[in-house]
């Protein structure tokens, strides 16, 4: 492979604002913002690669998509994107996350069960000119050009520079599973590795019985809370973990945790977390408490904690009754009963059609 940028190359990041950026009009170029593997894509005659943000191949796990993008990408050329996969119901990060498996017989089966798909958002290089130097504006004309006989599955994102039609976005693309709004300077680099660009996310609140944690890497405090709700048969459900929690708050977290703590798993609600099989032996689904298919390997031990203490915390939207990302810690609410924390107070999105996010730009 010979190209001006070659792989692997971190892509350009973005920081979380409030908010869309209020400036004037061109100041800032809006897209949505999508929910599945940020990706790079490496063209070189019929040589494709695919790049993940943290330097792995993602390759050999989507090879439904190396003849589209060679038959909608120029001929030598570095691409920005998303990988995504359209459910019925909208993006479905939940079978995306299926698809990174060792085995190559399940890579195919899944390519032809679970296609993917990809939504370009920046061209970084093209035949042999290194396109990092020059203004999104440019970048974003030229990109348009490149992707003119694309087809699906290879898309191109929408994009505007109109705030208030970002806005609309924002409220009515949530529906079809994407993640929130970007916002980019115009007249910005390609800065890789670099957060340089805005990113508005959906965010609500929860409050959410704690009943257990998990230990910090470091050994020194909880670094993570195990929230639950209640469901209408009254089984505690996990749904996701608080973290994110600073050194000093680590130390104090042990301190209000502590009288909780519960002495045995036989009563706890999540106690049938000792018995793994049951879970997977669950009928495609999971034990209240188990854990979820995302995180499969993930460790199973934990602190239980008596299910008496309930949080506030801040979350950015539910996927198949599991968080999607971790959740913030507000505030303790000793005023409210643990029992009354059920699945009703989560807000609950009303799907849209895809092909209406991928309509084309404004």
């Amino acid at each position: 492979m010979d190209l001006p940028v070659q792989p692997p190359l971190a892509p350009m990041l973005a920081k979380a604002a409030p908010e869309l950026p209020d400036a004037p009009e061109g100041a800032f170029w809006f897209e949505p913002k999508w929910d599945g593997f940020r990706c790079l894509v490496f063209r070189d005659g019929d040589e494709v690669v695919l790049g993940s943000r943290n330097d792995k191949p993602l390759t050999r796990y989507f090879p439904e998509l190396l003849d589209p993008l060679r038959a909608s990408l120029p001929e030598r050329c570095v691409v920005d994107g998303e990988i995504v996969v359209a459910g019925p119901d909208g993006l479905d990060f939940d079978a995306l996350q299926q698809r990174i498996h060792p085995a190559e017989s399940r890579v195919n089966r899944l390519a032809a069960e679970t296609p993917a798909s990809f939504v370009a958002f920046d061209l970084v290089a093209l035949g042999d000119e290194d396109l990092r130097e020059v203004p999104l504006g440019e970048r974003r004309r030229r990109l348009e050009a490149a992707l003119a006989g694309a087809g699906s599955p290879v898309h191109l994102t929408p994009g505007t520079f109109d705030r208030a039609v970002a806005a609309d976005w924002f409220s009515r693309f949530e529906g079809a599973g994407l993640d929130g709004v970007m916002a980019k300077a115009a007249d910005g680099t390609y800065q890789p590795n670099k957060r340089a660009q805005l990113k508005v996310k959906h965010l609500r609140t929860a409050d959410c019985v704690v009943a257990g944690f998990r230990e910090h890497k470091n050994g020194d405090g909880p670094g993570s809370l195990m929230l639950g709700l209640y469901d209408d048969e009254g089984n505690l459900h996990h749904l996701g973990v608080a973290s994110s929690f600073s050194v000093a708050r680590r130390a104090e977290l042990r301190d209000e945790l502590a009288p909780y703590v519960a002495a045995d798993l036989t009563d706890h609600p999540w106690g049938r977390w000792a018995d793994a099989a049951a879970h997977a032996t669950a009928e495609g689904g999971r034990l209240p408490g188990g854990q979820s298919r995302w995180n499969a390997s993930k460790d199973l031990s934990f602190t239980p904690l008596r299910p008496d203490l309930v949080a506030e915390v801040a979350y950015e939207r539910v996927d198949n009754g599991r968080f999607r990302h971790s959740a913030r810690f507000q505030r303790w609410r000793p005023d409210r009963d643990p029992s009354s924390c059920t699945f009703e107070q989560l807000e609950v999105v009303p799907p849209v059609e895809l092909s209406i996010a991928l309509a084309g730009s404004t």
